[in-house]
């Protein structure tokens, strides 16, 4: 097994240094997972503020595409330049984005710094599982990388709880903050902590945090930089939630010459993009890593898996409310049993990889006990009970913890150290593509089956994610079968 520059000098890591980093480095997925959440309560207050209900979409919009964009972008510069540098200068970003977002005074340049904010969250979001990878060893990498897991989820979990709290109750402070901007500190929150974080990044992250793809230096590995596929590869990303956002929230008809164009326009970036990549000395995306069977396969299973988890998220809580008429309140509090048997499942999966090394094994299990939990939830009705409702949410959240889990796993356990940073970023990358996708077919199965009333158009919205989990579950046997045949 090949050691990266990190692994030889992890054993000197220890005490206050090794722990000081590894929180460090959670502490800054955790502030950047949590700011994808946590403005959802405040929005109400924000729009009665700026008067621009007509751009609600774009204050998540634009945080969800700058962060997308980035992924592949800074997972193959840290394979190039390394890791430290990019992670300080990402959270620096995200920080900056912060401070700007908290102190808008339109709705205009509350998007505007939220996209800033969204490229400090897709450097960090995508490096820190990276380096953690780069940290430890295979053997090691399962129990660790659980913990991501538990971040995220915790972030999910108390996400909107937290900024409903700091809409209604946060602290005032003269004429800055008043009753009506106590939303403000959802954001300037972040400052002290991500300080805090940023300068123990600074203190404990070593520099020689990777190993290099290349070993050219100065202007020769800058002439390297893939800029054609950098820019390709943002346009096309733009392009293609763009319109799959407008889609499926119905700001246009999927036959409107403004989506048919903006999805047509994404495939032809594609293909330039991949055209271009063959060419590339040093592609954003190398074309080769598909050739491994395994990472072919987890790439498509990571964009099955997020489709899951966000058609799950968004039309739970709609059935919920709509469906069994509970309060918004108590319909959160019903679905923090499903969070919470998601990270448990993470966790229990990242110790099972970490004891039997069947990594394979586990999410295939994962895998059905997703599929089992999804088809209950197909066949809840108006008259089945909210312990029933909790109990089908807490089948299916131990499967797709440990599937999201595994997902990462694989990539690093079947790439070489020069490639784990684009690698796990292409992972993360097609994830975020198929969170949105997932969002706009399942939200287009339910729309048109609005028709037939509200229950069965949510029937058939949890049907398309079970449908989801079947192709799932024939990528997972790829999976199992490719890794047999190498």
């Amino acid at each position: 097994m090949q050691e990266t520059v990190l692994q030889k000098s992890a054993d000197r890591l220890h005490g206050v240094a090794l722990y000081g980093m590894l929180v460090a480095l959670l502490f800054t997925l955790f502030l950047e997972a949590l700011d994808n959440t946590i403005i959802g309560p405040a929005m109400p207050r924000i729009i009665g503020q700026f008067r621009g209900f007509d751009r609600y979409s774009w204050v998540a919009t634009a945080y969800l595409l700058t962060s997308t964009i980035m992924m592949p972008i800074v997972g193959k510069l840290s394979d190039q330049f390394g890791r430290k540098w990019f992670l300080l200068i990402g959270a620096s970003i995200f920080l900056l984005g912060s401070a700007l977002t908290g102190a808008a005074q339109s709705m205009d340049q509350l998007i505007v710094f939220r996209a800033v904010q969204g490229l400090g969250a897709g450097t960090g979001m995508t490096l820190v599982s990276i380096i953690i990878g780069d940290i430890f060893p295979q053997e090691e990498r399962a129990k660790w990388q659980s913990s991501v897991n538990i971040v995220f989820a915790v972030a999910n979990l108390i996400g909107p709880g937290a900024g409903g709290w700091l809409t209604d109750h946060g602290p005032l402070l003269g004429s800055l903050i008043t009753a009506s901007t106590r939303w403000r500190w959802i954001f300037y929150l972040n400052l002290p902590l991500g300080i805090v974080v940023l300068t123990a990044l600074a203190i404990y992250l070593p520099a020689n945090s990777f190993e290099r793809s290349h070993d050219l230096r100065g202007w020769d590995a800058i002439r390297r930089i893939d800029f054609t596929g950098a820019l390709l590869s943002s346009v096309a990303t733009v392009c293609l939630l763009l319109g799959l956002t407008w889609g499926s929230n119905q700001i246009y008809d999927w036959y409107s010459p403004q989506v048919i164009g903006i999805l047509l326009a994404a495939s032809v970036l594609t293909i330039l993009f991949l055209l271009a990549e063959r060419r590339a000395a040093e592609p954003i995306l190398p074309l080769n890593l598909f050739r491994n069977r395994v990472f072919a396969a987890d790439s498509a299973l990571s964009l099955l898996v997020y489709m899951i988890i966000l058609g799950l998220a968004i039309y739970l809580p709609l059935y919920l409310q709509k469906v069994l008429g509970v309060s918004a309140t108590t319909a959160g509090l019903m679905m923090t049993p499903y969070l919470l048997s998601l990270t448990v499942g993470g966790t229990l999966a990242g110790k099972l990889v970490a004891i039997s090394k069947r990594h394979l094994s586990v999410v295939v299990v994962g895998t059905l006990i997703t599929a089992l939990g999804v088809f209950f939830l197909t066949q809840m009705t108006p008259a089945t009970s909210l312990l029933l409702v909790v109990a089908c949410m807490v089948v299916t959240g131990p499967g797709i913890g440990s599937i999201f889990l595994v997902i990462y796993l694989t990539a690093q356990y079947v790439l070489p150290p020069t490639q784990l940073g684009t690698g796990y970023a292409v992972i993360r990358y097609v994830g975020q593509i198929g969170s949105t996708l997932g969002v706009a077919i399942v939200g287009t199965v339910v729309n048109q089956s609005l028709s037939s009333g509200l229950v069965v158009a949510i029937q058939r919205g949890f049907m398309a994610v079970l449908a989801f989990c079947g192709v799932a579950i024939l990528v997972m046997f790829l999976l199992k079968g490719a890794r047999t045949s190498s």
